[in-house]
C-alpha cells in the first residue's frame, strides 16, 4: 500500500512538472499582449491621434517582456492577432513603438521572423 502511494506521488509530481515546464518559457499570454494593445486598435485601423493608453499598454508590455522565450511569445501573439483584425495599416503597427517612444528588438510585421527575436 505504501509503495503504491508513493508510485502516485511520484506520476503527480511528474505531471506537475511536464505541466508547468510550457509555462516557464514564456510567462505573457496572448490574452495579455491582446488586452495590453486593445486601445491600439481603432489607430491601427484607421490612423488618427494615437491614444496615451494604446503607449501605455505597449509599454508596459515591452517593460513585461525580460526575456527571449517572453519576446517571441509577443511576437508570435502580435503576429496572430494582427491576421485577425480586419483594415489593419501594418505601416502604422511598424511605426507604433516610435511613435510610442518605446524600443522593441524587431519590426511590429507580418513578415517578422519570431525565431530571430533575441
Amino acid at each position: 500500500m505504501a509503495s503504491s502511494m508513493g508510485l502516485k506521488l511520484t506520476y503527480a509530481m511528474l505531471i506537475a512538472i511536464v505541466v508547468s515546464a510550457p509555462l516557464a518559457e514564456a510567462a505573457i499570454s496572448c490574452g495579455q499582449v491582446s488586452s495590453s494593445l486593445a486601445q491600439c486598435i481603432g489607430y491601427l485601423q484607421k490612423g488618427g491621434a494615437l491614444p496615451a493608453a494604446c503607449c501605455s499598454g505597449l509599454k508596459a508590455l515591452n517593460s513585461a517582456s525580460k526575456t527571449t522565450p517572453d519576446r517571441q511569445g509577443v511576437c508570435n501573439c502580435l503576429k496572430s492577432l494582427a491576421g485577425k483584425i480586419s483594415g489593419l495599416n501594418y505601416g502604422l503597427a511598424a511605426g507604433l513603438p516610435s511613435n510610442c517612444g518605446v524600443s522593441i528588438p524587431y519590426k511590429i510585421s507580418p513578415a517578422t521572423d519570431c525565431k530571430s527575436v533575441k
